[in-house]
């Protein structure tokens, strides 16, 4: 008979994205039994532009999944401006960092996390969490599925289901307690091929006050596109078809070559991204024996780049604040978050800050752009450039390793 106290333990992950795959494969190794349930019939893994950074590089690597994601990167790849009339200028792009981040598709993070998961980890489609109560001792959970229910005991819960967490709103309370809204919203979907006269390695960025449109290119893919534009009223941005308040937003001046291509393309797509930017603000991400992780937690939104990597990071400390601290689960949650909260709290600062650069808000943001990326290609200024921003991200990094290392 097995004892209590040498019993494996037993988690709930809520969501079958990648930083739910994450922490199913980090408590997995630590040798608890993670079961996966997704709200969707199967496995959503599509997706479109993604980079990794060095702290979700080290993450992975450390979570087995590094080498079977791909680096993207289209050699020789170069980004543009455009405007509407097909001028081109140099822009700036994510090949341009000096931090050399990977670029990707999510779908080829989340089918490398998919691979690496144990074949024992149970994973059931179509099953929503209903209730959520806890004690000293566990979790009880009740589940539906296919119309029935069936409520079931766990160690721990983990929130890992996105930025409208059903978890979260459980647990925690409704999402308009949380979720900030930053005024903008986003549409995505994957390109047929190069549009606008672009060739495959080219990239490029159409910038207009409060609105923009980038195109972003791969070595061995079709592009993908992402629009962001501002707006006074985000609840009137859901009605309709996505595709046509889009457009509306880039109106009404004739769109051109590249943005009436792309604009076509995702008035054809079956499959595109529309949705809001937001961040949630939390002050705690654990509630007794539930936590959240990655956007359920700390979204800190595209405009930061840092999505994948930050939820690939905050998995994998967990399993190791857990390993860290038998026998003691909000211990553990203390920890974690005690040493992960800065380093979000910056990435969603960045986010905000950084929304400029995806989005610019006026003209005048618009024009420096030529200058900053020849500034860039000067080799007095660009290598200064580059040393500041490398020493300030890989401190960045560097310190979140050390947390996970401490």
């Amino acid at each position: 008979m097995t004892s209590l106290s040498s019993r494996r333990k037993r988690a709930l992950v809520v969501g079958l994205g990648v930083s739910g795959m994450a922490t199913a494969i980090g408590l997995r190794r630590i040798g608890w039994d993670p079961v996966i349930v997704e709200r969707a019939p199967g496995r959503r893994s599509g997706g479109y532009f993604v980079v990794l950074f060095g702290a979700g590089q080290a993450a992975a690597r450390r979570l087995g999944i590094l080498d079977a994601i791909p680096d993207r990167s289209p050699p020789g790849g170069v980004t543009y401006t455009v405007d509407r009339a097909g001028v081109r200028r140099p822009g700036l792009g994510f090949g341009d960092l000096p931090v050399s981040p990977r670029m990707m598709l999510r779908g080829d993070v989340e089918r490398a996390a998919f691979t690496a998961l144990s074949h024992d980890v149970e994973i059931r489609y179509a099953t929503t969490p209903t209730r959520i109560e806890q004690d000293a001792s566990g979790v009880e959970v009740t589940l539906e599925h296919d119309g029935g229910s069936v409520t079931e005991r766990f160690d721990l819960v983990v929130g890992a289901d996105g930025l409208r967490s059903t978890v979260r709103r459980l647990v925690f309370g409704p999402h308009d307690r949380y979720l900030h809204r930053l005024g903008y919203m986003i549409a995505a979907t994957l390109l047929p091929g190069p549009v606008g006269g672009l060739s495959p390695h080219e990239g490029a960025s159409l910038l207009e006050p409060g609105r923009a449109m980038w195109v972003f290119p791969f070595a061995d893919h079709p592009p993908t596109v992402l629009f962001s534009y501002r707006t006074d009223d985000v609840d009137a941005e859901f009605t309709g078809r996505p595709a046509e308040r889009v457009r509306a937003a880039y109106g009404p001046q004739p769109a051109g070559r590249l943005l009436g291509e792309a604009l076509d393309t995702l008035d054809a797509a079956d499959e595109f991204l529309f949705d809001s930017v937001e961040q949630p603000r939390m002050d705690a991400w654990s509630h007794g024996r539930v936590v959240l992780v990655g956007d359920s937690a700390w979204c800190p939104s595209l405009y930061a780049a840092m999505g994948i990597s930050a939820g690939l990071a905050g998995a994998d400390l967990l399993g190791s604040m857990l390993h860290r601290h038998p026998g003691d689960i909000r211990g553990a949650l203390r920890a974690w978050e005690t040493q992960l909260r800065p380093h979000m709290t910056y990435y969603q600062a960045n986010g905000v800050e950084q929304r400029y650069f995806v989005t610019p808000g006026n003209q005048r943001q618009i024009a420096l752009r030529p200058l900053m990326a020849r500034s860039l290609r000067l080799p007095v200024i660009g290598n200064a450039l580059r040393s500041l921003r490398s020493n300030t991200r890989s401190i960045r990094e560097r310190e979140l390793d050390i947390a996970h290392a401490g």
